[in-house]
């Protein structure tokens, strides 16, 4: 499998390749797998609902509370809105293995 050393960051497209590879299938299965996928992480997450993958990590909806910021141009204070957010909390397995 690829090692990403910090540099640039991995791509979809060599993502794509590396999940043809180590499943064995081909690259038009592997985006079609990715892409429902995807697809699946975001119908949940609309939904407020968590992903967890075992070994992996939880995708989560928080909420960001209002607050105030600064107009970088002239310095006044504006209100920014409160949001819905998404968030990834890594497991324990994938902490370990990035160490």
């Amino acid at each position: 499998m690829a090692r990403h050393d910090g540099g640039r960051a991995v791509t979809k497209a060599e993502l794509i390749s590396i999940l043809a590879k180590t499943a064995g299938g081909s690259r038009a299965s592997a985006d079609r797998a990715f892409g429902a996928f995807v697809v699946g992480v975001h119908e949940s997450l609309r939904q407020g609902k968590p992903v967890t993958i075992s070994g992996f990590g939880t995708f989560v909806v928080a909420r960001r509370a209002m607050r105030h910021g600064r107009d970088p141009r002239n310095g006044s204070v504006i209100t920014i809105p409160g949001a819905r957010v998404p968030k990834f909390r890594a497991s324990r397995a994938l902490k370990i293995a990035v160490r």
